[in-house]
Parts: structure tokens; C-alpha cells; sequence
């Protein structure tokens, strides 16, 4: 199925994790294969794989309320409670379907059964409270310089600092440990066959930071076949996809000062 990909990342966001938001996905296809009829072969095909996957979800938190984590729970610092993380899950599932997954409010509506004016409300709501999200220093992972210097551009404009923009692993090692950021945007691919991901890992390994990778070929990272990013958006994006996806990784992965 090819919106399956789509479907986990939205998960992802959503819960935080790669291991929870495929769990989740996992339900949501096994409830599938049980009942075939669920999702109209001739119809919206992604419409309603979504809207599968909201049914499991709300069974599931109805069951075994436990099973749904909030975002807060455990959480010390009540600094890092603030924006995606203060939402509550409507609101949160409005702002993921509509501004990473592109979905229109009469779709949200249906897939989470709600009226188009509800949808906008929530929405509303979400994005009000986004923008109260305190500022964070955030380290550019990204080899095409025109593309770092918009987002740079972005995430000053969303009250971010920029702390260093690296087009290399090795750029990108010296600059996470001079500048201690608080975010990681790191595209896949960069120059002479250097990853994005190998650098990433290399920070990780002193530190525990919120990373979004930044693709034009997000399929590739989405299989469930191995360790994979929970945050992860599409290039080109728009400055709300951005937005929400900062917003939602802060929120449920809280950055940690490095070493």
C-alpha cells in the first residue's frame, strides 16, 4: 500500500517514536486484514487508511486509556512543556493531519469525525499555542546552501536561533559540540557521500537531542525495516510543515544541554 509510509510517519510524529507510532500502525493494519471492507478499494484509498488508524486509535484509548502516552508524563522540566506539548491529542492529530500531512478540513473532519467548523477550531487553537513555544538553539545539517540559508531563515522567523549550518559530517561534529544546540535539522544526503544520518548518530552519541530529517525521498525512511527517525518531513515543504514538525519533536523529545 503505498500511502503505508505516510501513514507511519504521521504515527511517528504523533507518538513521539518510531516504536510506538508503528505499533500502533501495526493494529491499525492487522484490524485491516480482519476486515478487508474497512477501506474502499474504488474510494479514498489514504482518506481512509487514516481514519482506520483513528478508530484504533480511539478503541485503544477507551481500552487501555495507559496505552495512549502523554507527551508530558515524566517530564521534569516544565520548561519544555509549552507549544505541541501543552495540546491536547485533538488538537494535536488537527495540526499533524492538516500541516505535515496536507490533509483539507473536510478530510481531517472525516477522518476524525468532526465537523469542518470543529476541525478549524481545534486548528486555530493548535496554532495559538504553537506560537507561544520558547525559542531553542537549532544546528543545520544541509549541503545545497540556498536551501539552508531558507531554513535559516525559517526558524529565525519562527523565534529560533541559529547556532551553526554544516554541509559535512565532520562541519557538522565540530559545530554540535562548539555550539551546543537544542535541535538537529538534517537533510540525508550531503557532500562528497556523507550522510546526514551517520552525522547525526556520531552528536547522539554525547548527547540527547530532538532531530527532524529534512528529504526529498521520504519512502526510503519510512519501510519499519530498521531504525528509522521519528521526525522526518519532505522536501519542498511549506514554513507551516516546518513549524509544526519543530513544534511537535520539541514536545515530545524535550532537549538536553550537551556535554
Amino acid at each position: 500500500m503505498k500511502f503505508l509510509p505516510y501513514l507511519r510517519r504521521y504515527a511517528r510524529a504523533l507518538l513521539g517514536s518510531q516504536d510506538r507510532g508503528d505499533q500502533y500502525v501495526r493494529v491499525c493494519l492487522e484490524a485491516y486484514l480482519a476486515e478487508p471492507d474497512r477501506i474502499d478499494p474504488a474510494g479514498n484509498i489514504r482518506l481512509e487508511l487514516f481514519a482506520l488508524f483513528h478508530e484504533v486509535w480511539s478503541l485503544v484509548d477507551e481500552t487501555f486509556p495507559e496505552a495512549v502516552p502523554d507527551i508530558a508524563d515524566g517530564n521534569p522540566d516544565a520548561k519544555v512543556i509549552q507549544g505541541v506539548g501543552r495540546l491536547p491529542p485533538r488538537q494535536r492529530q488537527v495540526l499533524l493531519l492538516i500541516s505535515l500531512e496536507g490533509f483539507s478540513f473536510d478530510e481531517a473532519g472525516r477522518i476524525l469525525s468532526a465537523t469542518t467548523d470543529e476541525i478549524r477550531d481545534e486548528l486555530e487553537a493548535a496554532r495559538a499555542e504553537l506560537a507561544k513555544q520558547t525559542s531553542v538553539r537549532v544546528l543545520i545539517i544541509e549541503d545545497e546552501p540556498l536551501i539552508a540559508e531558507d531554513i535559516a531563515g525559517l526558524v529565525t522567523d519562527m523565534g529560533h536561533q541559529v547556532c551553526g549550518s554544516a554541509a559535512r559530517e565532520e562541519e557538522a561534529l565540530r559545530l554540535a559540540q562548539e555550539t551546543a544546540p537544542e535541535l538537529i535539522l538534517a537533510d540525508i544526503q550531503l557532500k562528497g557521500g556523507d550522510s546526514g544520518i551517520k552525522a547525526v548518530q556520531k552528536i547522539l552519541r554525547s548527547t540527547n537531542l530532538p532531530v527532524i530529517f529534512i528529504t526529498g525521498f521520504p519512502e526510503r525512511l519510512l519501510t519499519g525495516e530498521q531504525l528509522e527517525p521519528a521526525f522526518l518531513i519532505a522536501k519542498p515543504f511549506q514554513p507551516e510543515v516546518l513549524r509544526t514538525a519543530i513544534g511537535q519533536a520539541l514536545a515530545v523529545h524535550p532537549p538536553q544541554k550537551m556535554n
